[in-house]
C-alpha cells in the first residue's frame, strides 16, 4: 500500500487533535529546554569571542600608547627578545587591533564606527616559557616610556569564567533533565495516539498496509512536535538576547559576551534540527516499542 501526502498530512493532523494536552506538554517542555541549550551556546560563543585576544597561549599583554614613537616599541621589542623568561611575543599594530576590535564587538555597530585604528593601542602578546614569569615579564614593562598599560590574562579570562562556568554547568544540566522530559512526553503522546487506533491499525494490517505506511504519520507527529517547540525557542533565545543588549547598555564585558545576530541565527538552526531530531527518535521509539507490527 502506497504512502500518499495527502494521507500522512491528514492522519499527523488528526493524532495531534486526539491529543491536544498531551501534545502541548510536549510542545511546552521542548520550547523551554531547548530555549536553556540554545543560551548556553549563545554563552559559550560570547565567552569565545571576549577572549579573542588570549588564544594562542597568550599571559599577558603590554599595551602602548596610540601616540608612541617607533623607538619606544623598538626598545620593548628588543628587550623581550632578549628575556630569557619570554618563549614568543607578537606585535599587534593598529589596524589588527581595530579588526580585532570590529570582531569582538560584531553586535554593536555605533560604537564600532565611533572608534577608528589611530583610536586603539597597539600591543605586544606575550606568551612566557612558564605561568609562573608571568608577574615577572609584566613588572618589567609598568611604567616605562610608550606604554600605557600591562594586562595580565589571568584576571581578564578569571573574571570570564567565574561569570560562565557556573551558569554553563547549571543551563545545561537542567536542560538535559528537561530534554529527556520531552522525549518522554512525545513517547507516551505517540503511545496514547496508537493505543487509541489500535483497532483501525488491526484493520489496516489485514487489508494489506505496510509497516511504514502506518509508522510514517505518527513518527511525523512527533516531528511537528519538537519542531514547533524549537520554533519558540528559537524566538525566545532571540527576544532575550535583544532585551540583554539593551540592558547592558555601553558595559564593555557585556557587550562583549552578548553575541550578534549572524551566531543567535546560527544557534537557531541547531535548535531547529535539535528539535526535529527529539521529536522524530522519541517518537520512533514509541512506533518500534509499542507497535506491534
Amino acid at each position: 500500500m502506497a504512502l500518499s501526502l495527502d494521507y500522512v498530512v491528514r492522519e499527523t493532523a488528526s493524532n495531534l487533535r486526539r491529543n491536544v494536552l498531551m501534545t502541548a506538554a510536549a510542545v511546552l517542555t521542548v520550547a523551554v529546554s531547548l530555549s536553556l541549550v540554545g543560551g548556553a551556546l549563545l554563552l559559550k560563543q560570547g565567552v569565545s569571542k571576549a577572549s579573542l585576544q588570549w588564544r594562542g597561549g597568550v599571559e599577558l599583554s603590554v599595551f602602548m600608547l596610540p601616540e608612541s614613537t617607533a623607538e619606544q616599541k623598538a626598545a620593548v621589542e628588543t628587550e623581550l627578545s632578549a628575556m630569557p623568561e619570554v618563549k614568543s611575543f607578537t606585535f599587534v599594530d593598529q589596524n589588527a587591533a581595530f579588526e580585532e576590535f570590529k570582531e569582538m564587538f560584531a553586535n554593536s555597530p555605533d560604537l564600532v564606527e565611533s572608534v577608528g585604528p589611530p583610536d586603539l593601542p597597539p600591543s605586544y602578546r606575550i606568551v612566557p616559557k612558564e605561568a609562573e614569569f608571568v608577574d615577572v615579564v609584566g613588572d618589567r614593562f609598568k611604567n616605562r616610556p610608550g606604554v600605557k598599560e600591562v594586562v595580565y590574562a589571568r584576571e581578564v579570562v578569571e573574571t570570564l569564567l567565574k561569570v560562565t562556568r557556573a551558569l554553563q554547568i547549571g543551563i545545561v544540566s537542567v536542560a538535559g533533565v528537561l530534554l529527556l522530559s520531552a522525549v518522554l512526553l512525545i513517547l507516551n503522546t505517540i503511545q496514547m495516539a496508537i493505543f487509541a487506533r489500535r483497532r483501525e491499525v488491526a484493520v489496516m494490517k489485514l487489508v494489506g498496509a505496510t509497516n511504514w505506511f502506518i509508522r510514517v504519520p505518527f513518527m511525523l507527529e512527533g516531528m511537528v512536535q519538537g519542531l514547533v517547540g524549537a520554533t519558540a525557542a528559537f524566538g525566545v533565545v532571540a527576544v532575550v538576547r535583544n532585551l540583554l543588549a539593551g540592558a547592558v547598555g555601553d558595559s564593555e564585558l557585556g557587550v562583549q559576551l552578548l553575541p550578534p545576530a549572524s551566531d543567535v541565527v546560527g544557534t537557531g538552526l541547531f535548535v531547529l534540527f535539535a528539535g526535529a531530531a527529539i521529536g522524530t527518535v522519541g517518537s520512533a521509539f514509541a512506533v518500534r516499542r509499542f507497535l506491534d507490527v
